[in-house]
């Protein structure tokens, strides 16, 4: 079935990658290429390809959340939350007599930006935290908060079939599409008891964050079949994703929201069983890897080591340097591959961080394959102000997407295999 995704993300590409960043110049020695009338093309590269495991990826107030659960035939089980703060929109809100309020409902409204996979049903479920977010920790994608045991989502409004591509009508305004989810009322009627006690709980968001943490958002999925399934992309820091008692007070209907907004701590919790799939062999055999080699978002990364590129002379200056890397994808399947994959690497062999190489490889769907220029690059390694390292390929959204990708490896049995073709001039 054809994917369906609407992207609208606006986040720094060096944030993205999750990587940490590091002053360096790549080919910053290069000749003006204006000054070269010709140059020579290799095409004959030994590419070796293999994927690497991430354990450690920060996920914390990214553009976006993600929330669902997807099983992939290669890659496996994929499951995502996230835990949010909620703020006041305003403090000391005057809720009159609470005996006069006959509360309607309580929805958490969360405005889509995308998904991945299949939109199929899913059992959401929400839960309140007890134990406190801050905005100034670090929140990586293994990391949990203590939870209450009580689902705040009713049974009969817990299996949803998601559908982020139809706009959503509120008192009969039309407005960008939202999943939203109904809470037990009874959290509401708490709040409002609360604010009338006479507490000083909503004299300000300090006061309001102790009393009430904040939330966990899940899915709870057990039996999805190979295929089904999908994560959800959610712009929570849009005025539109919010929690909103709508109530009645002396026969007249009003809201009052709890906001999510960029003053939340918010992180994305991911859940990835990779175990015994076509990806898992490649991690556990890198020889495997020039086959098939794969990619993931928040657990994988595709690696390439080119070892002819040591073996340029020096004396000469690189006009391109085109990688190829071709995918296995047919046009419509359900996990497409992102448009763009950013495109890292080493200082040395013993490092573990990564270094942004500064391009970007753009998605050919006629080709089936991203094009990659890697001039800066190949021409720090014949300066060799670089050491031959890997080249490091993740999905571009790497922290905040479920796309993964499968690659073609120097050894595969398909027609297109990685190519790097190197065009340079002596001097």
């Amino acid at each position: 079935m054809m994917l369906r995704i609407v992207f609208l993300f606006v986040v720094a590409t060096a944030t993205l990658i999750s990587c940490k960043k590091k002053e360096y110049q790549l080919g910053s020695d290069v000749i003006d290429q204006e000054t070269l009338l010709e140059g020579t093309s290799v095409d004959t590269f030994d590419i070796n390809s293999y994927t690497i495991l991430e354990d450690s990826i920060i996920s914390d107030n990214a553009s976006n959340v993600l929330l669902g659960s997807y099983n992939d035939p290669l890659f496996g089980e994929f499951s995502s939350s996230f835990y949010t703060q909620l703020r006041l929109a305003g403090v000391d809100p005057n809720f009159g007599d609470p005996s006069s309020i006959v509360i309607d409902s309580f929805v958490l409204g969360l405005e889509y930006l995308g998904y991945y996979g299949e939109l199929d049903e899913q059992t959401f479920e929400v839960y309140e935290l007890n134990e406190s977010l801050s905005i100034d920790s670090t929140y990586y994608s293994f990391n949990t908060v203590g939870h209450n045991g009580i689902n705040l989502v009713p049974s009969e409004f817990s299996t949803i079939t998601p559908k982020p591509l139809d706009p959503t009508v509120i008192g009969g305004d039309s407005l960008a599409s939202q999943l939203r989810l109904y809470l037990d009322t009874n959290l509401a009627r708490s709040l409002i008891v609360e604010a009338t006690s006479g507490s000083s709980t909503f004299s300000s968001n300090e006061a309001f964050l102790e009393f009430f943490k904040g939330l966990y958002i899940t899915t709870n999925n057990p039996s999805q079949s190979q295929g089904e399934g999908a994560a959800f992309y959610f712009d929570i820091n849009d005025p539109s994703s919010k929690a909103t008692i709508y109530f009645h007070q002396d026969t007249v209907a009003t809201t009052y929201d709890l906001l999510i907004n960029s003053e939340c701590a918010d992180f994305t919790h991911v859940q990835i069983n990779n175990s015994g799939t076509a990806a898992d062999q490649v991690i556990q055999d890198s020889t495997l890897g020039n086959y098939t080699y794969y990619a993931q978002a928040f657990h994988n990364r595709a690696a390439l080591s080119i070892p002819g590129l040591q073996h340029l002379p020096e004396n000469i200056v690189i006009h391109r340097a085109d990688l190829e890397l071709p995918i296995q994808f047919q046009t419509g399947h359900k996990y497409q591959p992102g448009i763009n994959i950013s495109v890292a690497t080493r200082a040395d062999s013993s490092s573990t961080d990564l270094l942004n190489v500064g391009v970007i490889g753009i998605y050919d769907d006629f080709n089936k394959r991203f094009n990659i220029n890697i001039r800066e690059y190949a021409q720090a390694i014949v300066n060799r102000t670089l050491p031959l390292t890997e080249l490091v390929v993740s999905p571009l959204y790497f922290i905040n997407s479920a796309e993964r990708i499968v690659f073609n490896g120097k050894n595969t049995i398909n027609k297109e295999k990685p190519r790097l073709v190197l065009t340079y001039t002596s001097y």
